[in-house]
């Protein structure tokens, strides 16, 4: 089964005093990445966040966003730095007495001092808000699964597509393979035929077609791009992940594909070769977005 590795899901928690809204958003990645971005307090459940997760992807970056909304549940302190606000103070005092200054300064020109006056989110643990926090995580996680999997569908769907185009072509030039040694053969006559005056050497014929034949075969390669073919139809029908297999073996079909060009000889199978090589480059981009 294709599984997209690109999806969304959301989920919203809610107590009598608290609400927890989760967003987690998934694109495509070589291994499973979490970006989790919620309040300080609930760091101390990251790792049961990434785990609950896990469960239901295997690949790709994995953003999480968690809002608390309410104070019931989440403690602030009010955090001043005694030290820094004596010396300021001590520094304003000095300023008047030396230039005999009139103005005077106040408690709200302080608390205006950010490095001087500030509020954290507090660190304990709060069970109640943990377990609600999970529950929203089990959810929004399991809508993010649903949407990988139908993304998945479609997905599959073109790859099949075009596997199906890319086995009709590998048909044909099975096809086409002999006739380029005889087009060979019906040029090196023709051509022998016209500086021998007529009078062709049988042998050495014979020995040119062999060599041009040996040179342009490209059955194994064919054999070879069937056979991928066949287990790219195999993987897709796996229940496991099967991205990175799926990868590999468009890798080799380009492999085959190349060599095909290479060896082929001909404008029938040049042609070809272009078509498939703009379908396995078509294939390979949608591959990089499966699980």
């Amino acid at each position: 089964m294709i599984v997209s590795m690109t999806g969304f899901g959301r989920s919203k928690a809610e107590l009598e005093t608290c609400s927890v809204t989760v967003e987690i958003k998934a694109v495509n990645h070589r291994f499973l990445e979490f970006n989790i971005r919620m309040p300080r307090q609930l760091l101390v459940v990251e790792d049961k966040i990434k785990k609950k997760i896990a469960e239901h992807v295997t690949r790709g970056r994995i953003e999480v966003f968690v809002t608390v909304e309410g104070t019931g549940h989440l403690s602030s302190n009010v955090v001043v730095d005694w030290p820094l606000l004596d010396k300021y103070v001590q520094s304003i005092k000095a300023i008047q007495n030396k230039y005999k200054l009139e103005d005077s300064f106040s408690l709200r020109d302080l608390l205006l001092r950010e490095d001087l006056i500030s509020i954290e989110e507090g660190h304990e643990g709060n069970p109640e808000l943990e377990q609600l926090v999970l529950h929203a995580i089990e959810n929004a996680a399991a809508q993010l699964k649903q949407m990988r999997i139908v993304e998945g569908k479609v997905l599959e769907s073109d790859l099949h597509n075009q596997l199906n185009i890319l086995s009709e072509k590998t048909t044909l030039l099975k096809k086409y393979a002999p006739q380029v040694v005889e087009l060979y053969r019906e040029r090196l006559r023709k051509r022998m035929e016209e500086f021998t005056n007529g009078v062709v050497d049988e042998d050495r014929m014979v020995n040119e077609i062999a060599i041009f034949a040996d040179k342009a075969d490209i059955n194994e390669e064919l054999t070879r791009l069937e056979s991928h073919i066949s287990q790219f139809y195999q993987i897709m029908s796996l229940t496991e992940p099967v991205g990175r297999k799926l990868d590999f073996l468009l890798q080799e079909m380009n492999r085959e594909v190349n060599t095909i060009g290479s060896k082929g000889n001909d404008s029938s199978i040049a042609r070809e070769v272009v078509e498939m090589k703009s379908l396995l480059e078509k294939m390979k981009e949608q591959v990089q977005n499966i699980e």
